[in-house]
């Protein structure tokens, strides 16, 4: 048996003002990815991406979660459970004034097959995988290898993420400066 506080589990990288605690090593799980995020009024934890090979599940501790999917917007309250299955686009979000506790698990541990839901603009695939070069982060088409600089043509920032847009589709949306853009 292991026990761990959150508390005791010093945060590790996530976006803006939201914390994330990664618990699974210190609770030495090694089949189930476990993190506790704090998400502070107006935070992210991600943008929408799916994990094709990793089923996931939020746990909401304290507050009201607003979940992101292709669907539409869920909210998930305190006690509520909420389950995606490999492939299914989602995002969380605190879109309150009061902070949001929550837990995921993820399982298997480690996803290999991260996607965004912005289409290659070469061959129209339905989605595009993140990675960082040398030159900096891209989105790659899995179909036919295309590459493409994920930078805000805005403003030339790196934090980019897909998130529901104003005709309910996703857009890549900078963090930095706020431009919205169709992919």
């Amino acid at each position: 048996m292991e026990r761990v506080a959150f508390d005791a589990v010093e945060p590790g990288p996530c976006t803006g003002a939201a914390t994330a605690r990664h618990l699974s090593d210190a609770l030495d799980a090694d089949t189930v990815a476990i993190n506790h995020y704090s998400i502070a009024s107006d935070e992210r934890v991600s943008g929408l991406h799916a994990h094709g090979d990793q089923e996931e599940i939020f746990v909401v501790l304290d507050g009201t979660a607003t979940i992101e999917t292709l669907d539409g917007v869920v909210q998930l309250e305190s006690s509520e459970v909420l389950r995606f299955p490999p492939g299914e686009y989602q995002s969380v979000r605190n879109e309150h004034a009061e902070p949001v506790e929550l837990l995921a698990i993820g399982a298997p541990p480690e996803s290999e097959d991260v996607r965004i839901p912005l289409p290659c603009p070469d061959c129209g695939h339905e989605f595009r995988r993140p990675s960082v070069t040398e030159s900096g982060p891209v989105l790659q088409c899995p179909a036919c290898g295309a590459q493409e600089a994920a930078t805000c043509s805005n403003c030339g920032g790196e934090s980019l993420y897909a998130v529901l847009g104003p005709n309910g589709g996703p857009v890549s949306s900078c963090s930095e400066c706020g431009a919205m853009e169709e992919q």
